[in-house]
């Protein structure tokens, strides 16, 4: 958890910044609609690293192996798909593009291996009557 904890927060600090030079550093120097492909791979950065963030918030109140699980395919769609449209726009490479719904495919295990996680922490709570 400790690892993913750091990745969070590491992938957090990184949205913020690549954000930040995707609206000034590329503005004029690429194409409008790749700065909408920038923005979205920002975007879905965040959200998975704000969703890795709970993660290890829950994770540290109950050891969960689905919650590491979702964290590590969080971590990895990350990687892929805001990786392949952040290096689809840097390098005008169109292929990197058949590279990212791979990622958005870990983003959505991820989010049913969650589901699963939190049905199994919360019955497990109430089990013990928290």
């Amino acid at each position: 958890m400790k690892a993913l904890a750091v990745i969070s927060a590491i992938s957090g600090f990184v949205a913020v910044a690549l954000g930040a030079f995707g609206a000034h550093g590329l503005r004029g120097i690429v194409e409008p609609e790749l700065l909408v492909v920038w923005q979205t791979a920002v975007q879905y950065q965040m959200f998975h690293a704000l969703a890795l963030l709970a993660i290890v918030v829950a994770g540290v109140r109950q050891t969960s192996f689905l919650l590491v699980v979702s964290g590590w395919l969080f971590a990895t769609g990350t990687l892929v798909f805001s990786g392949s449209l952040y290096g689809l726009v840097i390098t005008g490479n169109k292929s990197l593009g058949m590279v990212t719904p791979f990622g958005g495919v870990l983003f959505l295990i991820g989010w049913i291996v969650l589901l699963f996680a939190l049905i199994k922490v919360v019955a497990e709570q109430k089990a013990v009557g928290e």
